[in-house]
């Protein structure tokens, strides 16, 4: 690319997550001047208080299921299972160093300026960077915001005593007695895991049911799933208030129950992380869902600062930044014009027990935007379930447009569901037909082969 020597940088990435990191690298591999400024640690949420710990906390929630599934297996375990939460805690903690270091080994080897400082940009080309040594101003080209999202708490008496999935993974004792506010990712998986790890546990969410937008009979179905484990589940209601009770907290609720606990996770949506980036001074100004507006090049309001990730539009998934990331170095590094990424076959998981995996249309959004289409699912004991005693079930199901036999949607609730579901996901991308499907050999005896082997449409 051109010189720029007008500028320190020709890029500047404010934000060192997902997005903001594989930007970084790919610009400097393209020989681009990059730095890359953060002030908090390296990988952001996903690596440091998101999805990498959420998984590994919810693998040793699994183990809870997988002592009792062994009994029937003929399996004789001394005596009854220990857990430890300051064991899993600190191994998790290890782990996420580990991995930051590998975050900084990838910047400092593609040849990235790593800045260790908060970041607030001026102007146009302008950022001012604050840190122990001082402020300091630097220039770039081009701006990229990357700082992703940060938990939002409604406000109601006693919030102040709520934990965020910022804090949850490095709670100083583990909870005996849990309860989670929220009715989304974030709220049914955490209380899958603590459900799993031991906790009694309680999800007040004041809809009707979990999961909305995803579809309803995978909603129904997790529903029934989460409750068979134990989770206790309240929905039609809310957080009155929470008062403390020694070390115990008593929340009470719009129902009218009140619920003794020893930890509360309000699990109830992110916004935009976008506090003290200056955006308001330079005529960038959010949109009604507290996003960053960008077009298709991803620029904001002024043309030289870019935005992408969980700021922008979009589903608010680590690939997804990624992959926009991928575009926009590419627009603006690399001088091609990639194919537009499509949203609408972005396959995703949710890990509460048993997980969910999702891609393409949900039978609702299928009726309403299609109309005239078939519904194949199945709902049975998985095999291992046969000996190991569990009631757990699996669901799977496919959507297909009748007018063109493609299949438009795929949903499974059952073991692994999230690894499964990306080899279908390909399928739904590449357009595949459901004789496509019919005509795939299966492999037995999977769970898996049942999405090749459903002949007969339940509903139509």
């Amino acid at each position: 690319m051109a010189d720029n020597a007008e500028y320190e940088y020709d890029l500047l990435v404010i934000g060192a997550g997902s997005g903001g990191v594989r930007a970084a690298r790919m610009a400097a591999a393209s020989g681009a001047r990059v730095a890359i400024a953060e002030d908090r640690y390296l990988g952001g949420t996903c690596v440091n208080v998101g999805c990498v710990p959420k998984k590994l906390y919810s693998y040793a929630a699994h183990f809870h299921d997988s002592f009792d599934d062994a009994a029937g297996f003929g399996w004789q375990l001394p005596g009854p299972a220990v857990f430890e939460w300051s064991v899993l805690r600190d191994n998790k903690t290890s782990e996420i160093k580990r991995l930051n270091g590998i975050y900084q080994r990838m910047l400092e080897g593609a040849g990235v300026v790593l800045l260790h400082a908060r970041a607030t940009v001026t102007g146009a080309h302008t950022v001012s960077l604050a840190s122990e040594e001082g402020v300091t101003q630097v220039t770039a080209q081009k701006i990229l915001l990357a700082t992703g999202g940060w938990p939002w708490v409604p406000d109601f008496p006693g919030s102040e005593y709520t934990v965020t999935s910022n804090q949850i993974f490095d709670l100083d004792a583990f909870p005996e007695r849990f309860l989670v506010l929220g009715g989304g990712y974030i709220a049914v998986e955490f209380a899958s895991i603590f459900n799993g790890l031991g906790s009694e546990t309680h999800l007040i969410y004041r809809g009707e049911l979990f999961l909305k937008g995803f579809d309803e009979e995978v909603r129904a179905f997790t529903r029934d799933e989460m409750s068979k484990k134990g989770v206790n589940l309240h929905f039609n209601t809310n957080i009155e208030r929470i008062e403390p009770n020694g070390s115990a907290f008593n929340v009470y609720l719009t129902n009218g129950d009140v619920q003794e606990v020893d930890a509360v996770l309000a699990a109830t949506g992110r916004n935009a992380n976008t506090q003290g980036l200056g955006l308001e001074a330079l005529g960038i100004h959010l949109d009604s869902s507290g996003k960053i507006p960008v077009n298709a090049r991803y620029e904001t309001a002024v043309p030289s600062i870019l935005a992408l990730g969980d700021l922008t539009q979009g589903p608010e998934l680590t690939p997804v930044a990624l992959a926009e990331a991928m575009q926009l170095v590419d627009i603006h590094f690399n001088e091609t014009l990639p194919k537009p990424l499509d949203y609408a076959t972005i396959p995703t998981a949710v890990f509460c027990h048993p997980n969910i995996g999702t891609v393409g249309l949900s039978e609702e959004a299928a009726r309403e935007n299609i109309g005239k289409i078939s519904v194949y699912s199945a709902d049975f004991k998985a095999m291992k379930h046969t000996l190991s005693g569990s009631q757990e079930r699996t669901l799977m199901k496919l959507i297909v447009d009748d007018a063109t036999d493609v299949v438009v949607g795929a949903h499974m609730v059952g073991e692994e569901a999230g690894e499964l579901i990306q080899g279908i996901a390909i399928a739904v991308r590449a357009g595949l037909t459901k004789e496509d499907f019919d005509r795939t050999i299966g492999i037995h005896p999977t769970g898996a082969e049942e999405f090749v082997t459903m002949r007969t449409a339940t509903r139509n």
